[in-house]
């Protein structure tokens, strides 16, 4: 074997080393050579003699692929494919026979299997056939599961389409499942804390306590003990020992907000704590294990904290295994309408909901919301309460947003047809506001109008050739 063949064989078993390959072979013997055959390539396999045993094996744990003969004792390997169809996520089907023709195939493929072989197998061709269908399996996988992102409106409480959203939404469900350490930046009302909650909901913890402190509202002199916990006189009025948070979170997750907020005695204390997993509570004697996975957020930059003795450095690294950054409103610039609508129908009393005027709503998506989400919510259910009738007028709204609102695109006045403008004229200033709004961005202003790029073009170019 040449060394490139070796290196390709290493590949291989690097990058098929977790995946899991059901064998239902009733022919003993070749089941066991299948099982070794596999092995060698890097699969983890699990052999199994009919379709009854399959379906059992399908139930009770999930495969990445099933390699399956056709003719089987009892239920056939259609019965076996038709039981996989069930799983989710489906694995890959490959279906095996001694008596292979054109029938079985298309059969087999109708049915919902990826590849389909016939004895005596090419162990070469059957490694290929693995690869390709597992790496087919995965692409489909990976395309669900941004289908399932993109259609989503509500990830654990946050709502976003804008492409910022949906990248945090990805990284949230790949962090999710480590114990690491998660450091959350993001300006103040951005949805930190929703972040903290979706990545314990999305971990192997979220049947065990979240637990959240916010570092800032703690006076220094209680901190320690609202950590840590304290034993029975340890300090006065400490009359019965009590359990601090990261007891409370033991064995789930403990989200420690505004991070650079704390005093620096307590950033020392905290860092030991994560180096041993240890705690002592105050007046005790002895350390007790906590299995509690750390969540530290800051809407300051750390690095700033860093260089002013505020924050620690080596605690900040330790706490940055992974770090997320939740992206300001004024960059998810989709996802306003979506926010308007829904806190309007949240806020909204008994019935129909108000609307907003053409002016209102256009000063509402293009306001910069430097409170963000918090602020656009407050400002929905402000509006709400005060607006006099069914219909939300530019009056309504808050100065700061009628001051920051661009000005309305004048009509032509007078008594004759010819002063009205043209549904071009109109359509063309509208497209011109909402580039203004993206910056120049034409496939974000695109998706905003619910046009194609194509349109936009075209549209823009006959925009350009009516310009005076």
């Amino acid at each position: 074997m040449t060394t490139a063949d070796t290196n390709t064989d290493t590949d291989t078993r690097e990058k098929h080393q977790a995946a899991r390959v059901l064998v239902v072979e009733d022919d003993p013997g070749y089941r066991q050579l299948l099982i070794e055959e596999l092995a060698d390539a890097g699969y983890r396999t699990l052999g199994v003699a009919d379709a009854e045993a399959a379906r059992a094996a399908l139930e009770a744990d999930t495969f990445d692929l099933v390699l399956c003969d056709l003719r089987l004792p009892g239920a056939d390997g259609l019965a076996v494919l038709r039981a996989s169809r069930a799983c989710r996520p489906q694995p890959g089907f490959i279906m095996v026979t001694g008596f292979g023709t054109i029938d079985q195939a298309v059969a087999a493929l109708k049915a919902g299997a990826d590849d389909f072989l016939t004895k005596p197998l090419d162990l070469e061709h059957l490694r290929l056939a693995l690869a390709r269908v597992l790496e087919t399996r995965q692409l489909q996988v990976e395309v669900a599961r941004y289908r399932e992102l993109l259609a989503a409106t509500d990830f654990h409480g946050m709502l976003g389409k804008s492409p910022a959203m949906i990248k945090l939404f990805e990284l949230i469900r790949r962090i999710a499942p480590s114990d690491s350490s998660v450091l959350i930046t993001g300006e103040s009302g951005t949805g930190k804390d929703l972040v903290a909650r979706a990545l314990h909901a999305e971990s192997p913890r979220r049947d065990r306590p979240f637990v959240a402190l916010n570092c800032a509202g703690i006076p220094e002199t209680l901190l320690e003990s609202e950590l840590l916990g304290h034993a029975a006189g340890a300090f006065s009025g400490a009359r019965a020992a009590r359990r601090g948070l990261f007891l409370e979170a033991d064995g789930g997750t403990l989200f420690l907000d505004e991070i650079a907020e704390m005093p620096p005695a307590m950033q020392t204390k905290l860092l030991r704590l994560l180096q041993d997993g240890q705690v002592r509570p105050v007046g005790a004697n002895q350390e007790i294990p906590a299995d509690v996975r750390i969540l530290a957020a800051t809407h300051q930059d750390p690095s700033a904290r860093i260089a002013a003795g505020e924050l620690r450095q080596d605690l900040f690294y330790r706490l940055e295994t992974f770090r997320l950054h939740v992206p300001p409103l004024r960059e998810r610039g989709e996802d306003i309408a979506h926010l308007l609508r829904h806190f309007l129908g949240l806020h909204a009393s008994a019935g129909a909901a108000p609307v907003f005027a053409p002016e209102a709503w256009r000063a509402l998506l293009t306001y910069a919301y430097p409170g963000n989400v918090r602020e656009l919510a407050s400002l929905v259910e402000r509006v709400v309460t005060l607006a006099a009738g069914a219909r939300i007028t530019l009056e309504d709204l808050p100065e700061r947003v009628r001051a920051a609102a661009p000005a309305p695109d004048q009509p032509k006045t007078g008594s004759s047809d010819d002063d009205w403008p043209t549904l071009a004229e109109v359509e063309a200033g509208h497209i011109r506001a909402v580039l203004d709004w993206t910056g120049g961005n034409k496939q974000r202003a695109a998706r905003i109008l619910g046009i194609g790029r194509k349109t936009l073009y075209r549209k823009l170019g006959e925009a350009t050739s009516d310009d005076p």
